[in-house]
């Protein structure tokens, strides 16, 4: 089982790179196939992904969701 201090670490490298890539909420989830809305509450701390989108938003800024040992993490 994943622990809560792993997801969180996963949760805000991915709202890091998501605020650090330059490219706007929109672009992102027209590229990720999902509404802007969607980038916008989870960026806002507002609401989670599930793990298929946030695969999909990490592979749209060249990010893959691979595990670190036990931990997930979102690398380069």
């Amino acid at each position: 089982m994943v622990e809560k201090v792993e997801i969180v670490e996963l949760v805000d490298a991915l709202k890091r790179a998501i605020v650090d890539s330059g490219l706007t909420h929109y672009r992102i989830a027209k590229d990720a196939g999902v509404t802007p809305d969607v980038i916008d509450r989870f960026v806002r701390g507002e609401r989670d992904l599930r793990l298929e989108t946030a695969g999909k938003i990490a592979s749209v800024l060249g990010l893959s969701l691979k595990p670190r040992g036990r931990k997930p993490v979102c690398r380069k």
